[in-house]
């Protein structure tokens, strides 16, 4: 069984950077695409980004589309998120999950295996 660990969040400034980190354990997810997702306060967990399992392909939400960069080290089993340029309204908890089936990519239903989440706070 998968576990996933989600670090890096912390308080920033506006126009400022994180880099968050999904590590896995338990098994490898080298053999799985990876999603981050988040929830702002009083809104519905929602889709941030997803890489496909050997990194060839990304895909990104229309808000965090330029600012926003996934990557992975599958030998380090562990996936990555730099979030550039931040904006208050990027103000959620961040999560990470697995995608073992393809077919509900933006959709959390889709994923499994659900880290708890790691805070970002973006200050105006």
């Amino acid at each position: 069984q998968v576990q996933l660990v989600e670090s890096g969040g912390g308080l920033v400034q506006a126009g400022g950077s994180l880099r968050l980190s999904c590590a896995a354990s338990g098994r490898t997810i080298s053999s799985y695409a990876v999603g981050w997702f988040r929830r702002a306060p009083g809104k519905e967990r929602e889709f941030v980004a997803r890489i496909t399992w050997s990194g060839g392909s990304t895909i990104y939400a229309d808000s965090v589309k330029g600012r926003f960069t996934i990557s992975r080290d599958n030998a380090k089993n562990t996936v990555y998120l730099q979030m550039n340029s931040l904006k208050p309204e990027d103000t959620a908890v961040y999560y990470c999950a697995v995608d073992r089936q393809g077919w509900r990519i933006y959709s959390s239903s889709g994923y499994d295996s659900w880290g708890q989440g790691t805070q970002v706070t973006v200050s105006s």
